[in-house]
């Protein structure tokens, strides 16, 4: 039956191993070693909280927009895209007054008195 603190002296050993064989070392605190010029893995960010807030910051601009310049006015303005061509007819579906752009923008109007 073999001795569990041997395996143990082993398993530490091939850790050693390994970490010099991939360029770590002793290396004297303050000094730049091979570990310094050891090029970070870059971590993986998701794409959905930047969507998130370009989709929220969008909100809120066309719900600044509506309150700023008037119902009306913002209606006129979408329908005069709606009569463009390909590209106008996209932006104005898109700067449509949805209910989260009416809600923000009387949240605006509420917060101004």
């Amino acid at each position: 039956m073999p001795d569990p603190n041997l395996r143990d002296f082993y398993n530490r050993v091939s850790r050693i191993q390994d970490a010099r064989s991939q360029g770590y070392g002793f290396e004297a605190p303050g000094t730049l070693g091979l570990s310094y010029y050891r090029k970070a893995e870059r971590k993986r960010t998701s794409i959905w909280g930047p969507l998130f807030f370009v989709i929220v910051m969008s909100l809120v601009l066309k719900g600044a927009i509506h309150y700023r310049i008037g119902e009306a006015t913002y209606n006129e303005r979408v329908a005069d895209l709606m009569q463009g061509g390909s590209i106008d007819k996209i932006g104005g579906w898109l700067m449509q007054a949805d209910p989260a752009t009416l809600w923000i923008s009387s949240a605006l109007h509420d917060l101004a008195r």
